[in-house]
């Protein structure tokens, strides 16, 4: 804590600093000493009224009482209209029968509640769209993905929820189909956080969707302070990964791959290249079970590296109540650092480079701010454009809804962090029971947005007003493959690697398909650039094998890079 308090000196003597008169010189007068530099403030403000966002978590109860309950529901930020522009999809629970509640409603409502898709309309405001767009379903959703599985230009959804899976085919004309039976997806039981990856790079993603608990309603054994059974008090489960056949179906390859050999209770996943040779591997943060690090062996199947890269186990060596990961270099030397929210400890892993990770988290001070909270959804994103990242948490207890203030860390560079969280805006200081969270910069002016879904009430939509900010380039990818294996990288280019030379600085990141607690973001790359008024050069490397180099790059724009055919 006394780290911390340093920091908040720290932050406050340069917001001091950036308000500093600027005196200047009379004639013939000696000119002052230069002044401190301006540093950006980052700041957000609710804009969930002027935007037209009116969305309330329901879960489907009188009062919260059931781990069904508890777990909440994420959204995904996505360009489905190919206009150019994020539109915004939450999900959402509802009713179900009576003897799946605890407390079940005494009065049914007219209207189920249900998902909803808003269309951004880019002007700052929205248009719930859900309705012409198919993306009602009858069911308890949970969490969300968004990849173009069959290559057509168009992206589509995975949904996950309690007792279903819906992978909806984008018609592109703004509806949506139902193709789960068509493509061959059957997901039993409770699934949860999912991702999308090519791991064998024939040019289609691939599925891997995550399951929490074999969940049984009936099951009312528990010690009375707890509120509901935890997740112990019910048996784990496995994962499922289906193999895009790249013709609109897919293969269940669980066993084959190595993934089904390991139960869990998934509660977060992504996928990211974390050792460098150029092939996604999978992390899966489990509740209150080892957490799993699924290392790609290029030949089709997986093996578990958990325990080995020390990614499996909290600080003290515990199974820890894992919620959502966020692959990022955060230190800019080009190998993906990975940042966990917990129920208890937040951890910040140090990839070293050699197969391992060294947890930093209790050293920098960030896992001892956080630890009076239960962290969920997280994001990781350069919030003021200065050429650092910045960590963004939202907070919400477990069991009893107690509502909790959140937390955003500003990135000093080399891995070190202030906490800001009460200098940036009232917004992050309004209490809310936080689950799912999802980020996009929904106005293209350059500042990242982040919306909260907050379990049992209204959402909130966080706008980026930050001031003093730098320049910043954004990156949407366009694989070149049609369809045909082997024809080039995915058309989304999940799993393409990004390299951005500015000012003698390189960034790196990666094009992922899920990050974060049940929840996606803006598939543009977003790089915060400080002061560099031009990008030198800009690398990518695709999932096919192919390196692009562009040069010379205007900055302040989103930059469309499509792949050499």
């Amino acid at each position: 804590m006394r780290f911390r308090f340093l920091l908040l000196i720290g932050a406050a003597s340069m917001a001091a600093a950036q308000t500093a008169p600027i005196v200047q010189p009379s004639h013939g007068a000696q000119a002052p000493s230069p002044l401190p530099q301006v540093v950006p403030v980052i700041r957000f403000e609710d804009a969930s009224d002027k935007a037209g966002i009116n969305f309330t978590h329901s879960f489907g109860s009188r009062q919260m009482g059931s781990l069904l309950e508890d777990t909440g529901a994420g959204c995904v930020w996505l360009d489905y209209n190919n206009s150019g522009l994020e539109s915004l999809y939450v999900l959402n629970g509802r009713p179900l029968d009576d003897s799946m509640h605890p407390f079940p409603l005494k009065v049914k409502p007219a209207t189920p509640p249900h998902n909803h898709l808003y269309r951004n309309n880019g002007d700052g405001t929205f248009t719930d769209v859900t309705e012409s767009a198919g993306l009602d379903p009858d069911m308890y959703g949970m969490a969300v993905t968004a990849a173009d599985f069959d290559n057509d230009g168009f992206v589509d959804l995975l949904v996950t929820g309690y007792g279903k899976t819906i992978l909806y085919h984008n018609d592109g004309n703004g509806h949506f189909t139902d193709v789960t039976k068509k493509a061959g997806i059957k997901v039993d039981g409770w699934a949860i956080s999912s991702t999308w990856l090519d791991y064998d790079k024939d040019g289609c993603v691939d599925l891997f969707v995550g399951r929490y608990v074999k969940f049984d309603p009936t099951y009312r054994a528990f010690y009375a302070p707890t509120n509901y059974p935890g997740p112990l008090d019910y048996e784990g489960d496995t994962n499922r990964l289906y193999h895009n056949n790249c013709d609109g179906t897919f293969t269940d390859v669980t066993d084959k791959s190595g993934i089904g050999a390991y139960v869990g209770r998934t509660m977060g996943v992504t996928a990211a290249d974390f050792d460098n040779d150029g092939w996604d591997d999978i992390y899966v943060s489990n509740d209150r079970t080892e957490n799993f690090l699924f290392h790609n062996k290029h030949d089709g199947t997986f093996e578990e590296v958990g325990s080995e890269t020390s990614t499996a186990y909290g600080q003290n060596g515990e199974s820890t109540s894992s919620m959502g990961p966020v692959f990022a270099d955060l230190e800019g030397r080009g190998w993906l650092d990975l940042w966990v929210t917990d129920g208890r400890y937040n951890r910040l892993l140090h990839n070293t480079g050699k197969m391992s990770f060294e947890d930093l988290g209790a050293e920098n001070g960030v896992s001892q701010a956080n630890a009076q909270y239960a962290s969920w959804g997280t994001g990781i994103y350069d919030f003021d454009n200065d050429g650092q990242l910045d960590i963004l948490i939202f907070h919400g207890a477990l069991v009893h809804l107690i509502p909790q203030e959140h937390t955003l860390f500003r990135g000093l560079g080399n891995g070190k962090f202030a906490d800001v969280s009460r200098e940036a805006g009232p917004v992050l200081s309004v209490r809310t029971t936080a689950r799912g969270a999802c980020f996009a910069d929904y106005e293209n002016n350059g500042k990242v947005d982040a919306y909260v879904v907050n379990l049992g009430s209204k959402g909130t939509l966080l706008r980026n007003v930050s001031t003093n900010t730098g320049h910043w380039l954004a990156i949407k990818l366009k694989g070149s493959s049609t369809g045909k294996t082997g024809t080039g990288s995915n058309r989304d280019g999940i799993g393409a690697r990004v390299e951005v030379f500015a000012a003698g600085k390189r960034q790196t990141a990666e094009r992922v398909a899920g990050s974060g607690y049940l929840s996606q973001n803006d598939e543009r790359l977003h790089f915060g650039l400080g002061t560099a008024k031009t990008v030198d050069k800009l690398i990518v490397h695709w999932p096919s094998g192919r390196d692009q180099t562009l040069e010379n790059l205007t900055v302040d724009r989103v930059l469309t890079v499509e792949e050499p055919k």
